[in-house]
């Protein structure tokens, strides 16, 4: 459904500075333009890529052709985010710039951060004189815990808010009320962590899948040489050769040979020692069914696990797991075979699909809570290329789904600017989701009696687990 007209949420009386202009920030431009008022003239992209500067020159909007490193970031962005006074905003879109030190710069001079994802500065991802540890979006994602620890409260900065991580951890409250009012369980609205811990505890929620299935597919097939997806290339590439890691549940009984777990930090999660995007997981969507999926590294798999986290005289008495279940478009999928076919070095040619170049599909991302009373529940959005072109321009399906939380989130740290480095777990998901839905296409819950042990055809012995469907061992392709 279209609203019209689109509601404006609020002013920025300092200038905005996005950093990073590809298929996400393009996208990103016209939600800006129509839900803020703010100076056009103090508008500024930063980007290296001048790919899509034509879009900004059509808007009369500032372009800074300039790539961000360690030694100039703090000369780049300081003169752009105090230009003409005001509180300026930061919305940081880009892949290969430090989301700490950037973020840890806008709230020294008192500049409004959000960003999509804990982003390391370049050569993080491929530097193989670190263990497969230090690589993590574990250990990135205790670089930004550690900012809050040294420097809490002060300027809002909100860290890892796009479509996942971001919009799904609030898919998981919401569909987490759902489940708890469907299975006749009395509760108060949760006000604390700790209150949303003891609600999917009560519930009996074991682990949740953040279940994903891109459907968009494209006029042509990919050709030979090129990784083709539906968002960034560079970011899909850097997360599948992570290291596969998810938040490990207190219910699992059993660990894969190559899993590790971590020594310092929240203890929620475990990695395996193997590339994410090359480790298969049996999952379920509403629109596919069961299906395989990758166990792609993210930041709301460790997030979630540790905002639902229970402890009891300091002791953790309850975890639920939680992972990624990624089935990207079938090009990207294609892509990813060649890749590791190549041993993992990444096609020499990148092309994302634009809105023009896609023919049908849907994204169809949302979550699934396992293990309670009603076994599993997806909850999510299903959100169209046809819906996404009457939506907002210049972004397909899954990019509309990113773009809608960074404005969600940006509203949110606009009603709430001294609220210190957050994440989507700790921001309020009514307020967000009620930005965000107008642009989601339809949001649904539905139930299943799927689990990982069924379908599978038995013509060999298998590692499983029969007593428990929701182990992660029933989970994992072996």
């Amino acid at each position: 459904m279209k609203y019209e007209p689109w509601p404006i949420y609020g002013g920025i009386n300092g200038p905005v500075v996005m950093i990073g202009f590809g298929s996400i920030g393009k996208g990103m431009l016209p939600l800006i333009q129509r839900h803020f008022e703010f100076e056009k003239k103090r508008l500024f992209v930063v980007d290296p890529n001048d790919a899509y500067r034509p879009i900004l020159d059509e808007n009369g909007i500032h372009f800074v052709h300039q790539g961000l490193t360690r030694d100039n970031y703090r000369d780049v962005l300081k003169p752009l985010l105090t230009e003409g006074g005001g509180q300026g905003f930061c919305v940081n879109l880009s892949v290969d710039t430090s989301s700490r030190d950037i973020m840890e710069l806008c709230r020294e001079i008192g500049a409004l951060y959000i960003d999509t994802v804990a982003e390391p500065w370049a050569g993080f991802y491929f530097d193989k004189s670190a263990g497969p540890e230090a690589r993590t979006n574990y250990a990135l994602r205790e670089i930004i815990l550690d900012a809050r620890r040294h420097n809490p409260g002060g300027t809002t900065a909100v860290s890892c808010c796009g479509a996942n991580p971001g919009m799904v951890s609030w898919l998981v409250k919401q569909a987490l009320l759902n489940v708890a009012k469907d299975t006749g369980l009395e509760h108060e609205e949760p006000k604390s962590r700790e209150d949303w811990a003891r609600l999917m505890q009560r519930v009996g929620v074991k682990g949740i899948h953040i279940a994903e299935r891109d459907t968009q597919r494209a006029t042509s097939e990919k050709p030979m040489g090129v990784f083709v997806n539906t968002w960034s290339v560079e970011g899909f590439v850097s997360e599948g050769l992570q290291p596969a890691e998810l938040g490990w549940g207190t219910h699992e009984t059993w660990m894969p040979e190559n899993g590790r777990t971590h020594d310092k930090g929240c203890q929620a999660g475990i990695y395996l020692l193997q590339p994410g995007a090359d480790t298969r997981v049996r999952s379920w969507t509403p629109t596919a069914q069961a299906q395989y999926a990758f166990l792609v590294t993210h930041n709301e798999a460790i997030s979630i696990t540790d905002f639902f986290t229970v402890r009891k005289d300091g002791k953790v008495v309850y975890r639920p797991t939680c992972h990624y279940a990624y089935h990207p478009c079938n090009e990207a999928v294609l892509s990813l075979h060649e890749m590791f076919g190549k041993a993992g070095r990444a096609q020499d040619k990148f092309h994302i699909l634009t809105e023009s170049e896609i023919v049908d599909g849907i994204d169809e991302l949302g979550v699934l809570l396992y293990g309670h009373g009603k076994n599993a529940y997806w909850y999510g959005s299903q959100l169209s290329i046809e819906e996404t072109r009457k939506l907002a321009p210049n972004q397909n399906a899954t990019g509309l789904q990113i773009t809608s939380a960074v404005l969600a989130g940006m509203v949110w740290a606009l009603e709430n600017p001294d609220a210190g480095i957050v994440g989507a777990d700790d921001i309020d998901f009514r307020r967000c989701l009620e930005v965000q839905t107008p642009y989601l296409g339809p949001v649904i819950g539905v139930y299943t009696d799927w689990t990982p042990l069924d379908g599978r055809p038995s013509f060999f012995p298998e590692d499983i687990d029969i007593s428990d469907p929701w182990q992660f061992r029933n989970v994992l392709v072996q």
